[in-house]
């Protein structure tokens, strides 16, 4: 059986290894490759030894150095962005990069307690055999700590101030206490911890000062650059429909229409400025672009007459728009009656496909 998901480091295995061949410079302690080779590793680059190399984020180079410079230091990394800015993209290629696994990861919700954030037991063995290393149950961060690795924490904002509260002692004393032992964890040299926020949660339960300190912080942000984005979405797409085995590929036009599309939209006004625009309140990132050029993919492979055409777009666009309710719909029936309707090609069919498909 295959895994509908393959890590970043077995994805990228020859990538990796290839580049830790022919690394000779210098490396923080723990670290698998050294700050230069990170950053052709994420930013892709010439091949190595015939490897291809390929980018795993395009944009700002500055910006992952800060990030590849902050987590050889002695402080935790914190992405931070809109929704879909590959935050959580970024921290896995990271970690996979610099400490040969993404999998030491804790997922941030409502329901993530200290438990999952230090350790907990195997209560069949405590009840049998009292406290003892058997019976322990590491967290990812505690594993992450005795290995010298680095830990993920996904939505931070999302755990309770209490879980943040028991995050400040860890990231402050790099220890975890673990008194049914009488043991205290020290962290090994290369630990590390790269925590990810969504600017849009907030409000959600808003990281103490005190945590913040131990951070810091690298915004990620949203492409506004068309070619920049169009390049992401086409490229990511083309993984996607490799993974899955889909056959077909939407035309660049197409492709240019559905950018163009998200990146108005966003905005509040066309590309020429000459026309306002209604935004919607769901987050059209890039990485919704991306799924719905992918799902345009799918419905003309298995529904349609052998190419991805503006109405399989404007189908799979419905589900992206529809989340937040009706009301978002209308803004994209709005976008097409002033916008698309009066430009050429593939814009007038993407508007004669919305009377269909947005409609009330």
């Amino acid at each position: 059986m295959s895994e509908i998901r393959q890590p970043a480091e077995v994805k990228y295995a020859a990538e990796l290894s290839a580049l830790a061949a022919r690394d000779s410079g210098p490396k923080p302690p723990g670290w698998r490759l050294s700050p230069k080779a990170v950053e052709h590793y994420l930013i892709g680059g010439e091949p190595v030894d015939g490897v291809p190399i390929l980018a795993k984020y395009v944009g700002d180079r500055s910006l992952v150095q800060v990030m590849i410079a902050t987590l050889a230091s002695d402080r935790a990394l914190m992405l931070v962005g809109e929704p879909g800015t590959a935050k959580s993209w970024l921290s896995e290629h990271l970690s996979a990069a610099i400490s040969g696994t993404s999998a030491l990861v804790v997922q941030g919700t409502a329901g993530t307690s200290e438990e999952q954030l230090k350790y907990s037991w195997n209560y069949a063995l405590l009840l049998a055999e009292g406290p003892s290393q058997r019976a322990l149950v590491p967290s990812p961060i505690l594993r992450a700590m005795r290995e010298g690795k680095f830990a993920r924490l996904e939505e931070i904002t999302r755990t309770s101030s209490e879980v943040q509260d028991a995050l400040i002692s860890v990231l402050s004393e790099k220890q975890i206490v673990i008194p049914e032992l009488s043991e205290i964890v020290s962290a090994e040299r290369g630990f590390s911890l790269i925590a990810t926020a969504n600017t849009r949660d907030r409000g959600v339960n808003e990281m103490s000062a005190a945590l913040k300190r131990r951070f810091n912080f690298v915004t990620v942000p949203v492409v506004q650059d068309l070619e920049q984005e169009l390049k992401i979405v086409t490229q990511r797409e083309k993984e996607l429909r490799s993974d899955y085995q889909v056959g077909l590929e939407a035309p660049a036009e197409l492709s240019r229409l559905l950018v163009t599309l998200f990146q108005e939209l966003r905005s509040g006004t066309t590309k020429d400025g000459k026309t306002k625009l209604r935004s919607t309140s769901a987050v059209l990132s890039t990485a919704e672009a991306i799924s719905v050029l992918f799902s345009s993919g799918i419905l003309a492979q298995s529904f349609g007459n052998n190419g991805v055409t503006p109405e399989d777009l404007t189908r799979a666009l419905v589900g992206a728009i529809a989340k937040e309710g009706p009301e978002d719909l209308k803004v994209v029936r709005e976008y097409c009656e002033t916008v698309a309707k009066a430009r050429p090609g593939p814009w007038k069919a993407l508007y004669d496909a919305s009377k269909k498909h947005l409609a009330d």
